[in-house]
């Protein structure tokens, strides 16, 4: 007798479960990411005016430089930027 409740009561369970998701159906992450990539296709192309807010353009960048000489240029521009974060400011 307690066995039947606990197989009814299982598979009352788990059809609430199935109408649930019948209800609300998950969407599909393939079709999700064709939008995606069809929107990026369909986005202009704004690599010019992401090099120049960097400052320079990957294809104008020249010669690779050495380790040593990236991390002197990285050091000195942080040095730079501590100064001016240091500085105190000015009261108009």
């Amino acid at each position: 007798m307690l066995g039947c409740a606990l197989g009814g009561a299982t598979l009352w369970r788990l059809r609430r479960k199935a109408t649930r998701v019948a209800e609300h159906p998950q969407p599909d992450p393939a079709e999700e990411l064709r939008a995606r990539l069809e929107q990026a296709r369909e986005a202009p192309d704004d690599r010019d005016e992401f090099d120049a807010a960097e400052g320079q353009p990957v294809d104008e960048a020249g010669e690779p430089r050495s380790i040593d000489e990236r991390r002197r240029a990285i050091h000195e521009k942080a040095q730079r930027a501590l100064g001016e974060m240091r500085r105190p400011a000015r009261e108009d």
